[in-house]
């Protein structure tokens, strides 16, 4: 199943990064394709989630808030039990307790960091539109 790039990865599509090569691939395709990088990666007996916007535009500061209140509870309940990195560029989640819960956790990011730009997008701030 392939998809059109720049568009929100289901769970199942969401590159195993594990490997640095893997990685460097991943990231380098996300890139050209200007999308949302997202990844997951196996860390010892646990695994982690990694999402960076690149060169798309940056989430209003409001839009923003709703991600970062999402990591936190992720963090609160126990389900990332190692802690998280949160910008509005950038999130990093670890200790998530395995493959698919982590690849659940990465496509609903990938997915909301997309419809958030494209709401933001759609609906400019009242200086934007003056």
């Amino acid at each position: 199943m392939s998809m059109t790039p720049g568009m929100p990865l289901p769970a199942a599509l969401i590159p195993d990064c594990t490997s640095e090569e893997a990685q460097r691939a991943a990231y380098k395709r996300a890139k050209a394709d200007n999308a949302i990088f997202v990844s997951v990666a196996r860390q010892g007996a646990h695994w982690k989630v990694v999402l960076d916007v690149i060169s798309r535009p940056l989430v209003t500061d409001g839009a923003a808030n709703v991600l970062k209140a999402a990591v936190e509870s992720l963090v609160a309940t126990g389900v990332v039990a190692g802690g998280a990195n949160f910008g509005t560029e950038y999130i990093s989640m670890w200790k998530i307790e395995n493959e698919r819960r982590a690849r659940e956790i990465a496509a609903a990011f990938h997915a909301a960091m997309y419809g958030l730009q494209q709401l933001h997008a759609a609906v400019p701030t009242p200086r934007e539109s003056a």
